[in-house]
């Protein structure tokens, strides 16, 4: 493993001394709750691993003294994240956010030797009576963005660079072309995938294929402006994604889908500082503030708004779903009838491709 330090906000770079569980159990009543977060990229990203900072921070901001938070970037989905989950209970830490899907099964195994320590991790399914799961309905922001893509393409085609074919990843994918088909009935999607959540040059190289093949319009589920760097050198459009993009490409982004993950964070630290925490299934989007949308940039079609806005006002009053059949899939299967909504066991579940979809999947 290679050697990482364990972060601290206030005093940054400084490294965390070791506590051990023995002197961590030893503090005063009135001792820092102390806070581990674990991420799979750099919080300098400018994506996914940055908004979760931000989200640290928010912590900090609201509860100062009551809490001291730690981090550990960059770190991969294995092995080495199990050693880093006990690093952080090592030093002292009694809740602990693991960031990333490929830290459930680390994150479940410490867990159960730690029953005493609140566990949530971030886009997983797997529960334990310490272990909270949280993710976002990212889809909502998706949906409302490919409306945007869908009115912007010249080409009808539009690009999707995506990192793993699991299906909070393809559930994202398939809500971004069915709001582009909700106001262009021609349009489809091409994807390539990756294999990584963040990695520029692949992001790039992905995205430049794409373009090739006629895509103007470039949408994401990796975390570099890579992406968005390009678009706005080709003089082609793009989607940011995680957090606002729009410096990276001010011509060419049209929004971008953030994440503020710092509601979440709070509400749970508040529960744990009260006494009150336990493990949920919690799911929020639009409503609850944690999926949010980006500034609309210069080159979003005017005549696209009002009917944007008017799909973007009945999600954030649950009036309307972004799987709202009828939806058929690649191979012509009616997966949602016209008229239903989506089931939540499908929609959390989701392997397949929307018929709007070019290409096989992985």
């Amino acid at each position: 493993m290679q050697r990482r330090q364990f972060l601290q906000h206030t005093g940054a770079g400084l490294a965390v001394p070791a506590l051990g569980l023995g002197a961590a159990a030893a503090h005063a009543a009135n001792a820092p709750l102390k806070i581990g977060f674990i991420y799979p990229g750099p919080v300098a990203d400018v994506g996914w691993t940055f908004q979760h900072d931000l989200g640290r921070k928010m912590v900090e901001a609201e509860f100062g003294a009551k809490v001291k938070t730690v981090f550990v970037e960059k770190v991969p989905e294995g092995p080495d994240a199990e050693r880093v989950i006990r690093q952080l209970i090592d030093d002292g830490c009694t809740m602990i956010f693991t960031t990333s899907f490929g830290f459930m099964e680390p994150t479940v195994r410490v867990a159960a030797d730690f029953p005493n320590v609140a566990f949530e991790h971030c886009s997983g399914y797997k529960t334990a009576p310490n272990l909270g799961i949280y993710q976002t309905r990212f889809y909502e922001g998706a949906y409302l963005l490919g409306m945007l893509a869908g009115k912007r393409t010249k080409s009808n085609t539009l690009g999707y660079v995506a990192p793993f074919p699991i299906p909070e990843v393809i559930r994202n994918l398939n809500a971004f072309v069915l709001g582009a088909r909700a106001v262009n009935p021609k349009v489809n999607a091409k994807v390539v995938w990756i294999n990584s959540w963040f990695d520029p040059p692949k992001e790039r190289e992905a995205a430049q294929a794409l373009m090739n093949q006629g895509a103007d319009v470039m949408y994401q589920n990796t975390d570099s402006p890579a992406i968005v760097q390009l678009a706005q050198s080709k003089g082609l459009w793009a989607i940011g994604q995680d957090s606002d993009m729009a410096r990276f490409g001010p011509n060419a982004q049209l929004s971008a889908n953030v994440l503020n993950w710092g509601v979440y964070y709070v509400h749970k630290v508040r529960q744990k500082l009260a006494g009150q925490w336990k493990a949920e299934d919690t799911k929020w989007g639009m409503k609850e503030g944690i999926v949010q949308l980006g500034v609309l940039g210069p080159a979003v079609p005017k005549e696209v708004l009002p009917a944007f806005e008017e799909r973007k006002a009945a999600i954030l009053a649950g009036k309307f779903h972004p799987f709202t059949g009828p939806i058929s899939d690649q191979t012509g299967k009616v997966r949602v009838a016209a008229g239903q909504i989506v089931s939540e066991q499908e929609l959390w579940t989701m392997k397949w491709y929307s018929d709007a979809i070019v290409g096989k999947q992985p």
